[in-house]
């Protein structure tokens, strides 16, 4: 595996693996990688001929009281475990290569609407950060599929609208959650949970499977029965999460085709939902079927 810093380099060895006949998966991350950033590569090598993994901690996409400072960094452990994994190319830019002069006065890339609602709500500027410098790692890496992972639902359904509506050439790949054992989403957030919390932290995905189940049993042929069975099952998990120490954020059941909230008869859903435990936003998903 080839390790890069400047886009020059970077164009160079995508040319060349071009003029192979190759196709370039890609896949970003802000580094400190787990089992579900190498699954996202490993699906990646599997689909193209030549997988780019960049490392970036993008400043854009934090709000001014969130943990870019402390945001962990193991840069040795990701090239061993990317270069275990069969990455061809790793790509780590500087701050100055993915915004030169000013932040404050460069173009922002923003999705309207989807963008503005759930993690858009408590975290108004993250999404802008998100698509911006998606956007310009696009436009560097000129892949042909780009691997997101589904744990941040909105994220990825955020990322394929900009494809679309910006007419990028990049075929979008979402890939399943990872999970631990038992059952909580891989982040590298989870590293701010302590020993008791870590034993707390499943409940948010047990308590989404426990809405799921109970909306299947809610409903008809024909779909979601009513909104007022919605509200129902949200408030319920919103309980169960603050009595086990969660401050829940937000539980909403969407379409799956644009994440709107779910009305009388959707059959195609998703349980979108954020809390906090302790010092850690969590997030996480579930994709239901009527």
């Amino acid at each position: 595996m080839h390790k890069v810093q400047r886009v020059s380099s970077l164009r160079a060895a995508v040319v060349a693996a071009r003029k192979d006949k190759k196709t370039i998966g890609f896949v970003p991350t802000m580094g400190n990688l787990h089992e579900g950033h190498l699954e996202l590569v490993k699906v990646a090598k599997r689909q193209a001929d030549f997988v780019v993994v960049s490392i970036f901690v993008n400043p854009t996409q934090f709000g001014a009281h969130e943990d870019l400072d402390n945001y962990p960094s193991t840069p040795a452990e990701d090239a061993r475990a990317l270069a275990e994994c069969g990455a061809d190319l790793l790509f780590l830019p500087a701050h100055e290569t993915m915004y030169p002069g000013d932040i404050a006065t460069q173009t922002v890339v923003y999705v309207p609407e989807i963008g503005d609602l759930y993690c858009g709500i408590d975290r108004p500027e993250h999404f802008y950060g998100v698509t911006t410098v998606v956007s310009r790692l696009f436009n560097m890496v000129q892949p042909d599929m780009a691997v997101f992972g589904k744990k941040d639902y909105q994220q990825i359904a955020i990322i394929r609208r900009m494809v679309e509506d910006l007419a990028y050439p990049v075929q979008v790949v979402g890939v399943d959650t990872v999970r631990s054992e038992q059952g909580l989403a891989l982040s590298s957030r989870n590293g701010y949970l302590n020993a008791k919390q870590l034993a707390i932290a499943p409940k948010l995905y047990e308590n989404l499977n426990l809405l799921a189940t109970n909306l299947e049993q809610a409903s008809t042929d024909k779909g979601v029965k009513s909104k007022a069975v919605l509200k129902r099952l949200e408030q319920q998990v919103k309980e169960n999460l603050k009595a086990e120490g969660f401050h829940p954020q937000y539980i909403t059941v969407c379409r799956q085709s644009d994440l709107m909230p779910a009305k009388k008869g959707d059959k195609k859903l998703v349980v979108l939902a954020a809390a906090v435990l302790g010092k850690s936003r969590l997030i996480d998903n579930l994709e239901i079927e009527l």
